[in-house]
């Protein structure tokens, strides 16, 4: 089987979330377990020393990096070139993105060639998505251009059952459902090094105790409710330290910081940009808790992490596995709003036997369900049956 995974960014394009991971993930296991496999992408968020135009192999998986023609629609002359000329070649075509160039092309050229086709909006489609950020916009593109490009595909791929019941309330068409999970990989995770060198690294007094906010920094992640309520916790808990760990776009970030300084607490909270490998490691292996106050996750592939390193997690309804995690007792799930948020971070903080056994069961939780490559054997079953 030959499979086009068209996605507008792509690994290693880190500063754009959790689905560079998790996509890159699917990708690698494929291609372990003798799929081929090529994505096109463009060269966005990438080293600028990235080849374009031409066949970078990455982790076993045949990546072009196509350069950029126009950044809004993430639209690349050479991609809808490479599309017209290749298509032909594969067996079927798997799109991750809404609203971007990529779904249509990727629609267009499948349909002309006869070739199956499958969209993994990957969260763009849930209520909060849609309805809070551009609303008018969205809904304008979506009856315009993206609902020709969903009605027509052969499935649209959801990560929990939560996301596929909001993309249904929004009133969009569904020929086939197929709701796959998505997989962390343990080794990229890395050692977490020695005990203390997180602390060392970034000046972090020895008496701290953190809770981590680990991934892109954006609107919808809820530092609105979590600067705040973290404020508060500081009230009861002075030795509370929260740790930011991330990148977003510069405006956001700012605006984030500044919350901070609002609240009037610098000096309780670390910046610390994107951690990769053994500085990850170590930042999840010596925080106490997690926390993810989200407006929407299509998953929550950090809280996956999180819990996989034996961290409690304090999520909102919002997030994609919060069923998952309170059914586990892998922590506690909440509404968004600032109180809850302070007092749940203070419920776990006050008791540690319970905060251990939280961990221990999330770590339990994600072993069972969220490990590649059991999915991607779930993969190749639902790729082989859109093909036959």
């Amino acid at each position: 089987m030959k499979i086009l995974h068209i996605v507008p960014t792509y690994y290693p394009a880190f500063a754009r979330g959790g689905p560079i991971w998790s996509v890159h993930n699917l990708n690698k296991y494929l291609v372990k377990a003798g799929v081929d496999v090529t994505v096109y992408t463009t060269n966005l968020d990438v080293s600028k020393e990235t080849p374009c135009n031409k066949k970078v192999i990455v982790d076993g998986v045949k990546v072009w990096y196509f350069p950029v023609s126009f950044r809004p629609w993430q639209y690349s002359r050479e991609m809808h070139r490479a599309l017209r000329e290749n298509m032909k070649n594969f067996d079927i075509v798997h799109v991750t993105s809404v609203f971007l160039s990529a779904s249509t092309l990727g629609a267009r050229y499948a349909k002309k060639f006869g070739k199956p086709y499958l969209i993994s909006p990957r969260g763009s489609l849930m209520r909060e998505p849609v309805m809070r950020r551009h609303r008018l916009a969205k809904m304008l593109y979506l009856r315009l251009v993206e609902k020709r490009n969903l009605e027509q595909s052969d499935a649209i791929h959801f990560t929990v059952p939560m996301e596929r019941k909001e993309y249904e309330e929004l009133g969009l068409p569904l020929r086939r459902a197929l709701v796959i999970p998505n997989g962390i990989e343990p080794d990229e995770l890395g050692a977490p090094g020695r005990p203390g060198a997180f602390w060392e690294k970034f000046g972090i007094p020895k008496e701290k105790r953190i809770i981590l906010s680990l991934g892109r920094i954006d609107w919808k992640k809820g530092f609105d409710t979590l600067i705040p309520a973290f404020a508060a916790l500081l009230k009861r808990i002075p030795e509370a330290f929260l740790v930011i760990a991330g990148e977003g776009g510069k405006g956001y970030t700012e605006e984030v910081k500044a919350m901070v300084s609002r609240e009037g607490i610098k000096d309780k909270a670390l910046f610390t940009g994107l951690l990769t490998g053994q500085d990850k490691a170590a930042a999840l292996n010596e925080a106490e808790i997690f926390t993810l106050p989200s407006y929407a996750e299509n998953f929550g592939m950090a809280v996956a992490e999180a819990m996989y390193a034996g961290l409690p997690v304090v999520i909102t309804e919002g997030v994609g596995i919060a069923s998952d995690v309170q059914e586990a007792g892998a922590g506690i799930v909440i509404q968004k709003d600032e109180q809850t948020l302070t007092d749940a971070l203070a419920k776990v903080m006050a008791n540690d036997a319970e905060r251990k056994a939280m961990g221990e069961r999330g770590r339990a939780l994600v072993k069972e369900k969220f490990i590649m490559p059991k999915i991607t054997n779930t993969w190749i079953a639902a790729y082989n049956k859109l093909t036959s």
